[in-house]
């Protein structure tokens, strides 16, 4: 169970750095909001799915 704890603690902090690089980079690019909208909130649900997971598994192991 700690495993998947670790796994889901990492995948929660390499998305965070994937948004935090990515969504400016798309709100920067010429058409990158209407183009790539549906990019931008995929990721921010993945997000708050891991975020309920991590707090969720840190329960159950803590």
């Amino acid at each position: 169970m700690t495993f998947l704890f670790q796994l889901t603690a990492f995948a929660l902090v390499a998305v965070s750095f994937l948004l935090v690089v990515g969504v400016p980079v798309i709100f920067a690019s010429p058409e990158g909001w209407t183009s790539n909208k549906g990019l931008v909130f995929r990721g921010v649900s993945v997000w708050f799915l891991l975020v309920f997971s991590v707090g969720f598994l840190n329960a159950i192991v803590a």
